[in-house]
């Protein structure tokens, strides 16, 4: 149980505080409603440069790492198709020079246009060092397309394409900056070894002579149900046949989305697992095989993927697969398979608690569905899922016409 209390600024910031005493430090975790998801298709890759260029410096502040160096602390970031989430950690009496620094960088970047180049080149190169140049590593870039046709779940969250970034403008990057990265538009929480009272106290202010942005409207496009499977065949050097199966599922928010999640740890977390106890350990159709789910806010997917051991045919592999999951349709699973993935499903559930940056970073990602004692209610909904739940979800999801199927042939040299 991890406790709580939460406020909300004129400016429409809401505010989370997790009081910890037991520690010695504080955190800040600032969650903006941002990914790449809320980009125009033409230009992409937006939420991800943002997450470089909120360290290029502010209004005030040149150096954002500087200072908080100076008194002990350290910081980092994340993007990805739903948000974008800033966190540090000082020791506790040093706590207002994170508030300095967050408030400040909310309140404006410095539009440096140097700043600008900079970052545009490290993205750029990051684009083709991880996505391009890398084994694999284009793997995304081609299954976001063939799972979504109308969802900007379509692009990855570095971009669509290298041209995206290279082309974006000072008035592209000050349009973007102005829409979300606002109060009314973020998340603040604050644990540790802190109080409530202290944290209202420099919540007020630091961030609240900030003027609020504009209310606006997420209206996504809504991916149409699937209807007929999806197959697309690529060569590449890589060094060896990988094979990917998605099934379109409910988002992050939705009651099923755990009953989902624990299906496909049913099928393939871990060696005990049915797809790798089966394929891999027994009749060596894989060398790895997995399966998992994307977690993403708007309804995502169930992947399931591995690498074919030489001389397996893709058709080969994606029948014994199929098999697997027809044998889960048509038979369903045992009590003591769900009690085996409950279980593991809980440990991280507990290993998450542990440290108090993941609780308020788990508070944070909560309090986006509407409800932030969700980060409490939802262990207890995983434990109540029955072997029903599974084969209604089981049924629902892994249709084959639901799904969307890459070979990824490897190129002999």
């Amino acid at each position: 149980m991890i406790s709580f209390q939460e406020f909300t600024l004129a400016n429409g910031l809401r505010v989370i505080v997790h009081e910890d005493p037991t520690v010695q430090i504080a955190v800040m975790n600032i969650l903006y409603d941002v990914g790449s998801r809320d980009e125009r298709e033409d230009k992409t890759g937006f939420a991800h440069l943002f997450e470089h260029l909120m360290f290029g410096g502010s209004i005030n502040i040149p150096n954002y790492d500087e200072p908080l160096q100076r008194v002990g602390g350290e910081n980092n970031a994340f993007t990805n198709t739903d948000i974008t989430n800033y966190y540090l950690t000082v020791p506790a009496a040093n706590l207002e020079t994170g508030f300095w620094l967050e408030s400040d960088r909310m309140l404006s970047l410095s539009f440096d246009p140097n700043v600008l180049e900079v970052q545009r080149k490290v993205v750029i190169e990051e684009f083709k060092q991880r996505y391009l140049n890398q084994p694999y590593g284009d793997v995304w870039l081609k299954l976001r397309p063939l799972a979504y046709h109308v969802h900007p779940y379509k692009w990855a969250t570095i971009g669509k394409e290298i041209s995206h970034i290279e082309n974006a403008t000072m008035e592209d990057v000050k349009d973007f900056f102005f829409t979300h990265y606002v109060p009314n538009n973020a998340i603040l929480v604050v644990a540790g070894n802190v109080k409530v009272d202290q944290v209202k106290a420099l919540a007020k202010k630091w961030f609240g002579p900030i003027p609020s942005g504009k209310n606006r409207e997420r209206k996504l496009p809504t991916e149409p149900i699937q209807t007929k499977k999806r197959l697309l065949e690529v060569e590449a050097k890589v060094p060896a046949n990988a094979f990917y199966k998605m099934f379109h599922m409910p988002g992050r928010f939705h009651d099923d989305y755990f009953t989902v999640d624990l299906l496909s740890d049913v099928l393939g977390r871990g060696q005990s697992s049915r797809l790798y106890s089966k394929l891999v350990k027994e009749q060596e159709i894989f060398t790895s095989l997995s399966s998992f789910v994307m977690g993403t806010v708007d309804p995502g997917l169930l992947v399931i993927n591995g690498r074919l051991k030489d001389g397996i045919s893709f058709n080969k592999a994606e029948e014994e697969v199929n098999k697997i999951i027809n044998d889960v349709l048509q038979n369903g699973i045992d009590e003591a398979e769900l009690q085996k993935v409950k279980n593991q499903a809980e440990t991280t559930f507990e290993f998450d608690e542990v440290e108090v940056m993941n609780r308020a970073m788990n508070l944070a990602f909560a309090s986006l569905s509407g409800d932030t004692n969700r980060v409490n209610t939802e262990r207890k909904k995983l434990s109540g899922i029955s072997v029903d739940d599974i084969q209604r979800t089981a049924s629902d999801i892994l249709k084959e016409e639901n799904s969307s199927v890459m070979y990824y042939k490897a190129i002999l040299n």
